[in-house]
């Protein structure tokens, strides 16, 4: 067993204030008497993550936020956590704001180094609360800290050897999933766009597959577009084409660099010098992925497929007919393991719909029923197919980001789902 993480930080502080924003709240909301601690944590490979925890004092109970690479250290929950009597921790991994390089399985030992953290603070019980992305990388930590070793992962998607079984990963008490996606991975293949034919130029189009087509179905938003059954089998036989296609580019760059890392390890020691110069370059060097048109996903402009009370467009806009081509979608530009580790439908390991059936701890699913990136019929499928025998599904009226909708009739989402959520944890632990 490698050495334990230590940390390498800790700053105490009162009050903390943040402008409102995207999944964040005015943080001179919270009570008065709230006391705010940033630290950092040395997982036990070495990796270096950020965690901020709210107390009161006296909480038995602790609620733990984290994403891939989204900031959750302001989330809207937290306050009402606290006002509910619990405390609430929120980690940024080590690929915060970026996921260039991020490594899902890697990712497990932040989550693990935060929660000895959390338990040798003397916290009884853990939460794990995972919002969007946060959900399925939350799925995939308990369902390998619930694996008994050595029955547990031993190799990243890219080969790269990275051995769960050596690693100490601290169960959770309970599991709660708001608003949470299938998987980065699977949320992609969504969402990508098949009709892409040159994976060096954003521009190459085959017009048969191409959602944004009026000969195809489409209608320029804010008109609702409609697909027959045949185009759309057909363009999701492509996503999942497009996807395979993607994982071959990386998994042959991933060889060629071995190769040469091979090779240079083979040379005798009187090779020519510029020769291991070389090879030493090719050894090192990667070239990155860039994934171009990823907000193509039908749903997205067409209500009848997995109807809901979504309004029209994407997560990201409401002309997804434009943002597929602007710079800043999801994936964008990737090393070849992050593509596979983290974006890939078929070769990540992050998959909620996976990681949920190995899981038995308490489960609460929270769907807002606005919901750009999981729709009711998916949350329906996700509740049942989780191993937990004490599980729940809540459907609230809301978008992806806790926003009202035309549906809400007056209720603040986010109100609503710490109410939901505090009762839940309550009721439990």
């Amino acid at each position: 067993m490698q050495a334990r993480e230590k940390i390498v930080g800790v700053t105490g502080g009162g009050r903390s204030v943040a402008a409102p924003g995207f999944g964040a709240i005015d943080f001179t909301a919270l009570p008065g008497d709230t006391r705010v601690e940033n630290l950092s944590l040395a997982a036990q490979d070495g990796g270096i993550s950020r965690g901020v925890i709210y107390t009161r004092g006296g909480e038995k109970t602790v609620v733990c936020f984290t994403h891939p690479r989204a900031d959750m250290t302001r989330h809207y929950l937290i306050d009402g956590l606290l006002e509910s009597g619990y405390a609430a921790f929120a980690l940024a991994v080590r690929w915060l704001n970026n996921d260039i390089a991020c490594i899902h399985e890697k990712l497990l030992l932040d989550i693990a180094a935060s929660l000895r953290f959390l338990r040798d603070r003397g916290y009884e019980r853990i939460i794990l609360l995972g919002n969007s992305g946060g959900g399925s990388l939350y799925t995939f930590y308990q369902a390998q800290a619930s694996t008994v070793p050595p029955g547990r992962l031993t190799h990243t998607p890219a080969g790269e050897a990275l051995d769960l079984n050596t690693f100490d990963l601290p169960a959770a008490d309970g599991l709660v999933l708001l608003a949470a996606h299938l998987g980065q991975g699977r949320f992609l293949q969504s969402c990508i766009d098949p009709s892409v034919i040159d994976e060096n130029d954003m521009l190459a189009v085959d017009a048969s597959l191409d959602l944004y087509n009026p000969r195809n179905g489409f209608q320029v938003p804010p008109a609702w577009s409609s697909y027959s059954a045949e185009f759309l089998e057909r363009y999701r036989a492509a996503q999942h084409a497009r996807i395979a296609r993607l994982d071959s580019i990386a998994r042959s760059r991933i060889a060629a660099q071995r190769d040469f890392r091979e090779e240079l390890a083979a040379l005798p020691a009187d090779a020519d010098p510029a020769r291991r110069v070389l090879l030493s370059r090719h050894a090192t060097a990667m070239p990155l992925m860039t994934i171009y048109r990823t907000d193509a996903s039908p749903a997205s402009i067409d209500p009848a497929i997995m109807p809901s009370n979504r309004i029209l467009g994407s997560l990201v806009s409401k002309r997804p007919d434009l943002s597929n081509y602007a710079a800043g979608g999801f994936a964008g530009v990737l090393t070849p393991e992050a593509w596979l580790s983290t974006w890939s439908g078929l070769s990540s390991n992050a998959s909620t719909l996976d990681n949920i059936q190995r899981i038995t701890v308490p489960t609460l699913l929270v769907n807002y029923d606005g919901d750009a990136g999981l729709f009711p019929e998916q949350a329906e499928q996700v509740i049942a197919l989780s191993g937990a025998s004490d599980k729940g599904l809540v459907h609230l009226p809301g978008d992806h980001y806790g926003n009202p909708t035309e549906n809400s009739r007056g209720t603040d989402p986010r109100v609503a789902a710490k109410r939901v959520i505090s009762r839940w944890i309550g009721d439990r632990f």
